[in-house]
């Protein structure tokens, strides 16, 4: 019997768009479209916000998935606050805290992320979320499908989720961290580095080039040396800039200069890099809860210890390990919230060094309104105090402790005055030597935009105008560009010859603007090339004179004379003292 061949019926084609049916849509009832529609945004660090701008994207696009579902586009809402905050338990974030009290209020009716890690990377937060949304009855939903926490294989679902965003957070962040630890072990982990420190070309550490930013942190470790406080050093700094190393935003890398703090010279001399050592690990994040659940998150300091990593003599150091750790000690002696007693400001002769007799307690110096010191147990303060304890005017103390002091001088203790006058006299060397280092920078600006002028075609006038315009920012607005300098350090001349001897650009006599000197009449004076203006083509040539037509004598610069470095003050009493 011959086979039968079977025919299937067969239908036409139909020309429709496709549409991509999310798992679990029938969840989603009228009762949930009555209601908002959150969808949640959220990227662990600004650097992912601004590199990596697809993932924004994708999850702004989640508002169309929302309207496509059936939820009206005025329902749909955004919260984008923590975009650049990490989903960690314990970050405070602003728009996740939005959005469970959204929840709990029962005014959304689904939450729409990209995954549940979005979300939170801690699966206690995701399991807090998820109590409140199966309590309002709120759908979850992300690329996988839709969720209600109210069904129990969800719930398990949403909870292994959790916990699998929670592990790989762990596992990158281990994976990262063991990386970064075997190449600071070996000292080659670039970190940013203080300012007063760059990277050469092979990647080695090595002292800023610039004369200005190595003097002002020589400077820095020496006033600290000569007055033995912080608050001193600022002291010393409060007419002068001091260097700061921008890292990120819109001037990273940059050099900046600016007023010299006390939070800054604290950094500087608490850094070991500046003493040659290669450091990492001296900081460690830390996290406590409050009596009432919030945690808190911050940066401590590690004990010397406990550093991970420390190479010394790793590069050149401004000072050695021995003054680090000198300078370290001192400051330690300084914090009077752990007992010490340093000399303060005021006229109190032996405030901080004086003890009580009764107690052996540190004695307090007090101010009345007359502003005559006391000297007071400070065991007074808090009510313990013995029957001798007193406080006792600090005239009397100090006058007994003033004639010892002066029966007690002879020529060594003289020769202790003389070398305080000479580090004065070496702290006033290195602030001439900063200002001269200043006004040699202000000199390579303004010659720099000269040699850019020069260089333009005489014909561009587009570009000679914004040229000639830098040159007359940058050019000494003075006859005396270095009148900030102090007196025994300022030039005779910045320039010998040319129209103004003062070094600043030739003025045109006939409308009294500065203008540099050219090689053809075009560029001699401000608007040669409108007929209107006194300095046109004709004119100039008329009236400018030999001072801007032709080829008028180049400027040429004098070397200015080295600093004459003055007799010191106390030349006179070593010459009396001499034994």
């Amino acid at each position: 019997m011959p086979r039968r061949c079977r025919w299937w019926p067969t239908w036409p084609l139909v020309c429709s768009k496709a549409v991509v049916m999310i798992n679990g849509s029938t969840k989603i009832l009228g009762t949930h479209l009555d209601r908002l529609a959150v969808v949640y945004l959220r990227q662990s660090s600004m650097a992912q916000v601004r590199e990596h701008t697809e993932s924004t994207m994708r999850q702004y696009g989640l508002v169309e998935e929302a309207v496509r579902l059936g939820w009206a586009r005025e329902a749909v809402v955004v919260i984008d606050t923590d975009l650049g905050v990490s989903g960690r338990w314990g970050v405070a974030r602003a728009g996740f805290a939005e959005l469970v009290s959204r929840v709990c209020t029962g005014e959304v009716g689904a939450i729409f992320g990209l995954e549940i890690s979005r979300l939170a990377r801690s699966n206690a937060e995701v399991a807090r979320l998820m109590e409140f949304a199966a309590i309002t009855a709120t759908l979850l939903i992300d690329a996988d499908g839709v969720y209600d926490p109210g069904d129990v294989n969800d719930r398990m679902l949403l909870g292994l989720k959790s916990t699998m965003g929670e592990v790989e957070l762990h596992v990158m962040a281990q994976r990262l961290q063991a990386a970064k630890r075997a190449a600071a072990a070996r000292g080659e982990l670039r970190t940013p580095l203080p300012v007063g420190y760059i990277h050469d070309e092979a990647g080695a550490v090595v002292i800023d080039p610039d004369a200005e930013v190595a003097a002002a942190i020589r400077d820095l470790f020496a006033a600290f040396a000569a007055c033995g406080t912080a608050y001193g050093v600022v002291a010393v700094f409060a007419g002068r800039r001091f260097p700061l190393r921008a890292y990120g935003g819109a001037w990273a890398g940059q050099l900046r200069w600016g007023r010299l703090s006390h939070a800054r010279v604290l950094g500087v001399l608490k850094n070991p890099c500046y003493a040659g050592a290669y450091v990492h690990g001296r900081y460690t994040s830390t996290r406590w809860v409050d009596p009432d659940g919030t945690v808190h998150a911050g940066i401590t300091q590690r004990p010397r210890t406990e550093w991970a990593v420390l190479i010394r003599d790793h590069h050149e150091g401004y000072i050695g390990w021995s003054d680090y750790l000198a300078n370290e000690a001192m400051l330690a002696a300084n914090r009077t919230n752990t007992g010490a007693r340093p000399p303060r400001e005021g006229i109190a002769l032996c405030q901080g060094i004086i003890a009580c007799g009764s107690c052996g307690k540190p004695m307090r110096t007090n101010y009345h309104s007359d502003q005559r010191p006391a000297y007071e147990c400070s065991r007074r303060a808090d009510r313990a105090t013995t029957a001798t304890c007193r406080s006792v005017a600090a005239a009397t103390v100090d006058d007994a402790v003033a004639g010892r002091l002066l029966a007690a001088l002879n020529p060594h203790e003289v020769a202790l005055a003389l070398a305080a006058a000479d580090a004065v006299a070496d702290r006033h060397h290195r602030v001439g030597r900063a200002a001269e280092l200043a006004v040699e920078r202000a000199r390579y600006e303004a010659d720099r935009a000269e040699r850019a002028f020069h260089a333009v075609e005489p014909e561009n006038r587009l570009v000679a105008r914004n040229l000639e315009d830098r040159w007359e920012t940058n050019s000494p607005p003075s006859p005396r560009p270095n009148k900030h300098l102090p007196r025994h350090v300022r030039p005779c001349r910045r320039y010998r010859a040319g129209p103004n001897s003062n070094g600043s650009p030739p003025t045109c006599p006939r409308c009294g603007r500065r203008r540099p000197p050219a090689t053809r009449i075009e560029n001699g004076c401000c608007a040669p090339s409108s007929p209107t203006s006194p300095c046109s083509r004709k004119a100039t040539a008329a009236k400018c004179g030999s001072g801007f037509a032709g080829t008028p004598a180049p400027l040429t610069r004098s070397p200015s004379p080295a600093p004459s470095t003055p007799a010191p003050p106390n030349a006179a009493l070593r010459q009396r003292w001499q034994w």
